[in-house]
């Protein structure tokens, strides 16, 4: 896999690694989606993998939070190996880990607010009214949405859902967030906001991002890093503009083509 001399702009401080893929692969029947993946996400970094639907770039971020196991191979997540973590370490993980998954999975029969508090009293067990309405406002305020507070996500547009989406899983202020095709579905304005949403949040919030997308222009905008992935395999990584302009056939046909 081609390597780039200096692959991120992340500072040299940054260097902790918070997540450590070794060589996973994992096949459904006769399909291998993964095939000897490795990957590694220092605190603070996003990284973008880019490839085409179904080609197991999501299976690899189940596999972080332990909805998935690799058939072989190693996945760590702050030092520990996911597969051995009990039911009680396991939950714990989650709390540190935001996944936003495509369709934004709000509770229809919740409004914005009450969706917003349901992390907060269930999962971190919140008890002050105080701090709760003060996290909520601010998250929501985070992503341009508080005027939305009250409302019902069938009240809302696609952009919205997906905004609130965001807020609910930054909400717990986790350290790593993992973003499954955060674009899909959104007209092109819309797309360019949440990827930018997305930059903004990292900055804020220091965490860490994996981002599973197939939109070129979420990838250049949010990634300190583009992997590419093909039938199961990592191809090349760097910087988008390094593998935009790279001389490998296969690496510039992702940027020379609708992907």
């Amino acid at each position: 896999m081609q390597k780039p001399e200096n692959h991120s702009h992340i500072s040299d401080a940054a260097n902790e690694v918070v997540v450590d893929i070794q060589h996973i692969s994992k096949t459904f029947g006769d399909n291998e989606v993964l095939k000897d993946i490795s990957l590694q996400v220092h605190r603070g970094e996003n990284v973008v993998v880019l490839g085409k639907s179904g080609q197991g770039k999501s299976v690899t971020i189940q596999c972080i939070v332990g909805l998935l196991h690799p058939d072989s191979g190693s996945v760590k997540v702050f030092g520990d190996e996911v597969a051995n973590l009990s039911d009680k370490k396991l939950k714990e993980l989650r709390t540190k880990v935001g996944f936003l998954f495509q369709s934004g999975a709000l509770y229809d029969s919740m409004t914005v607010r009450e969706n917003l508090e349901f992390p907060l009293t269930r999962v971190l067990k919140m008890k002050d009214k105080q701090e709760i309405d003060n996290r909520v406002q601010e998250v929501l305020e985070g992503v341009g949405l508080i005027d939305a507070i009250d409302k019902m996500p069938s009240d809302l547009s696609g952009g919205m859902r997906k905004r609130v989406g965001l807020a609910r899983t930054l909400i717990v202020k986790p350290e790593i967030m993992l973003y499954d095709e955060p674009t899909t579905g959104l007209d092109p304005i819309t797309s360019r906001e949440i990827s930018q949403l997305i930059l903004n949040m990292q900055k804020k919030y220091k965490t860490a991002s994996i981002i599973i997308t197939h939109d070129m222009e979420c990838a250049k905008i949010t990634g300190d890093r583009v992997v590419i992935m093909n039938e199961g395999e990592y191809i090349a990584e760097g910087t988008f503009d390094e593998l935009e302009s790279s001389d490998d056939e296969l690496v510039s046909s992702f940027f020379n083509q609708t992907v």
